[in-house]
């Protein structure tokens, strides 16, 4: 059977990511093409004989790195270039993974390969390289047909193919909104595209960039998009329980309240949203999601300062850094409309989940967001306040508008199910030789 890796490094976050999401949903739909699935991670821990305890320090995303002697760190990231093994790790059955980071991922065994993300990256930042990584196969766990790295990352599986997925060239397109070293990240991404044997994107737009920018022949870039696949369990509660909960957890009520969800960084734009929110004098509350990230500080001064000054609209706005993902899925379910009206998205997978779950979306004409929305959304330029205002006053005042935008967006999430995603994915696959 041929078979896919992928990489666990944002998989093993303790909160995840967008780019965790976008592993984890790739590895069921793998499955469901008929290949073998497996995960690559870089624990901070030697290997032990003990195939349990190796499992369960893959589990074990909180614990923090060994520290290091500085010649012993100095040595490891300088041989770095010379390659890492990963050695296999079988489920075991014993191990119970943290639920709120997804549960055990859909994989059939693991590998491992001590520090390998920490070490490849200092070993890139000091010298440019990049980290090879040979796989002990066994009987049990051969190596795969394939590995597919979910991100832009400095390392590379020697004698498979190699599939890079490129989410954006945000760092390039919007460089005041990151922190990476721009000079190391063009770096990285030129050398990335001319040792792929495929690159996959999410969106036609991102596509282009890719093409455009790093000089990219067309035939060896593939557009997959994602998919929007919410547990039914979550999906098919009934209004009265979810309202129920949204009254005794929140006290807000059924469609009572406006949704911002995401990291909070500047291409978000919530800076922008609260100042449009305040200036539209709407009564509806606004719900607020999202841990601080990076260049967070333009992004909350506004939000911070009606916190310290106190008052009505104070109360009106509500501010959670974390959610579990039950009870976002609800908040979303429950909620007038989302607002996500980013300055730029790879893809934008807030948009297509409010959609599918019968929520109306204000969002933005940036990067790949009008791909993703179609018609089923409210657009607005994702720099202009004055649009952003009269676009919650209408959708506040405006139930037939809200209406609307509901049956079209889920007419446009049903654009992006599980099967169509399949497909693009086999498309993807094929180039190189898998399928």
């Amino acid at each position: 059977m041929s078979s896919i890796c992928i990489d666990g490094f944002n998989i093993a976050l303790p909160k995840g990511s967008g780019i965790a999401t976008y592993g984890r949903n790739l590895l069921p739909n793998a499955r469901a093409l008929g290949l073998g699935t497996q995960v690559l991670y870089g624990p901070p821990s030697s290997r032990s004989k003990s195939n349990t305890l190796n499992e369960a320090l893959l589990a074990d995303a909180d614990r923090p790195p060994a520290k290091q002697k500085r010649f012993e760190r100095f040595k490891r990231t300088w041989m770095s270039r010379m390659g890492h093994d990963a050695h296999p790790i079988l489920p075991s059955g014993e191990v119970i993974w943290p639920s709120r980071g997804g549960g055990r991922p859909a994989a059939d065994y693991f590998w491992a390969a001590r520090d390998l993300f920490s070490v490849s990256h200092r070993a890139f930042q000091a010298y440019g390289t990049e980290t090879p990584v040979r796989f002990d196969a066994t009987s049990e766990a051969p190596a795969p047909s394939v590995m597919h790295w979910t991100a832009t990352l400095p390392l590379y599986a020697k004698a498979v193919p190699n599939v890079y997925t490129i989410h954006d060239l945000i760092p390039l397109r919007l460089p005041h909104t990151t922190l990476e070293n721009k000079d190391k990240y063009l770096d990285l991404c030129r050398k990335i595209a001319a040792r792929a044997d495929h690159i996959a994107v999410v969106s036609e737009t991102t596509r282009q960039d890719v093409i455009r920018l790093l000089g990219v022949a067309e035939d060896r870039v593939t557009n997959t998009y994602q998919a929007v696949d919410l547990p039914e369990s979550l999906t098919s509660r009934s209004q009265a329980d979810v309202t129920l909960e949204l009254e005794g957890v929140f006290n807000l009520g059924w469609k009572g309240y406006f949704l911002h969800f995401g990291a909070i960084e500047p291409k978000k734009n919530l800076g922008r949203i609260v100042e449009a929110y305040l200036a539209s004098g709407v009564t509806t509350p606004l719900v607020i999601v999202g841990g601080r990230a990076w260049l967070d500080e333009p992004e909350t001064a506004l939000l911070n300062q009606v916190k310290r000054d106190g008052g009505p609209m104070a109360d009106r706005i509500r501010q959670y850094e974390y959610m579990s993902f039950s009870m976002l899925i609800s908040l979303i379910r429950g909620a007038k409309a989302t607002l996500f009206p980013s300055l730029y998205e790879g893809f934008g997978l807030p948009v297509l989940e409010s959609m599918a779950l019968s929520t109306a979306v204000l969002t933005s004409t940036g990067g790949s967001l009008p791909e993703v929305a179609g018609d089923a959304a409210l657009s607005v330029d994702p720099y202009d306040v004055q649009a952003m205002t009269r676009g919650l006053q209408a959708l506040d005042a405006d139930e037939a508008l809200r209406d609307d935008l509901v049956a079209r967006g889920l007419v446009q999430a049903g654009k992006f199910t599980p099967a169509a995603y399949q497909d693009r994915l086999r498309n993807l696959y094929s180039r190189v030789g898998v399928l």
